[in-house]
């Protein structure tokens, strides 16, 4: 097992964490066929730092998914490059990658799709511990998956099951455990929460967080419950038809949102308080998300924002800052937003 200890908290005149992992200029196009290409991920550029939550948040289809693969190299970049540690593993190969994901890990949304059915429990868990030799005997394989079933809550006489005698919850809780296995720096989490109950969405998400806070994790929490991710989050992107269109803290997009893309997506989120509720006003986007093979020209949320104006069609905007550590990509970034709001411009 490594012995690599989980770095010292920052101080707080410490300065801003260090990068974990950084995207930059990453695009992820795939064959459609007739020459054409999807455009899945466009130009995406992000950093995660040692020890928070990044949320990363968009409707389906929205390339959010494709960037997390594409961080575990887990389909092959387009174009740009991936930076994990300092170390930029855009082109390595297959054998380098086994050392990538020991330190980046995964959980994926479905955890009845993500085990094997056929495999027990104790056997799906110990597989990093093989592939990546952290143990020397089957004695110390067997304590070692204990130690990872208890850790998530599960009981460690669980090993000899299969995944179909356990719920929902177990069984993401038995991915999480695979996922700690090689004690990564950094869990991939895609949509780890969209396949369960509500009542076990939340015992997840704690769970999530005793761990970041007990073992020093770093997580890219990908997900399109904004609820979710507002709780999960230390920093937020948002993701629109392949691109970062704005970023800042939950705080900052959840109250004074400068892009309209994210004040659409935050009118959807429902209030607990049903007279807020009743006097809310709702953004209703016009048509469908363009199709990624052939996204619209200038901005490419143009085609269904509501203060959409000429040149919106002729300029793509790059992320600006509109506020300290929060950066949207629109021209008129905050002005748009409080005229959909019916506010003030």
């Amino acid at each position: 097992m490594s012995t690599d200890t989980a770095p010292a908290a920052p101080t707080p005149d410490a300065g801003p964490p260090e990068p974990l992992a950084e995207l930059d200029d990453l695009r992820v196009w795939f064959p459609a066929g007739g020459g054409a290409q999807v455009r899945a991920v466009d130009g995406v550029s992000l950093t995660v730092r040692r020890g928070e939550t990044l949320g990363l948040v968009g409707e389906s289809g929205s390339g959010k998914s494709t960037t997390g693969l594409a961080l575990l190299r887990l389909v092959d970049p387009t174009s740009g490059h991936v930076r994990v540690g300092g170390r930029d593993v855009t082109r390595w190969s297959r054998r380098r990658l086994r050392g990538l994901r020991r330190r980046v890990a995964m959980v994926f949304q479905d955890p009845q799709a993500s085990l094997d059915p056929r495999r027990t429990i104790g056997a799906s868990v110990a597989e990093p511990l093989v592939v990546h030799r952290l143990v020397d005997s089957a004695q110390a394989r067997g304590r070692r998956v204990a130690e990872l079933l208890e850790l998530v809550g599960l009981r460690a006489d669980l090993a000899g099951r299969h995944p179909h005698e356990l719920s929902g919850g177990q069984r993401q809780r038995v991915g999480i455990a695979r996922a700690l296995a090689g004690e990564p720096d950094l869990i991939v989490l895609d949509e780890p929460i969209a396949s369960l109950d509500l009542s076990v969405q939340a015992q997840i998400m704690n769970l999530l967080r005793a761990l970041q806070r007990d073992l020093g994790l770093t997580y890219l929490f990908i997900a399109h419950d904004l609820a979710a991710v507002e709780h999960m989050s230390d920093r937020i992107a948002v993701m629109y038809l392949g691109r970062i269109v704005e970023t800042g803290t939950p705080a900052q997009l959840y109250r004074q949102p400068a892009h309209p893309y994210t004040a659409a997506l935050l009118s959807a989120v429902p209030v607990a308080d049903p007279k807020v509720e009743r006097h809310r006003r709702r953004i209703i986007l016009r048509g469908d998300v363009p199709s990624p093979v052939d996204p619209p020209g200038g901005c490419r949320f143009r085609t269904r924002c509501p203060q959409a104006r000429p040149d919106c069609a002729e300029v793509d905007p790059a992320l600006v800052e509109v506020a300290a550590g929060q950066r949207a990509a629109c021209l008129y970034a905050g002005e748009a937003v409080r005229a959909m709001r019916g506010g003030p411009v």
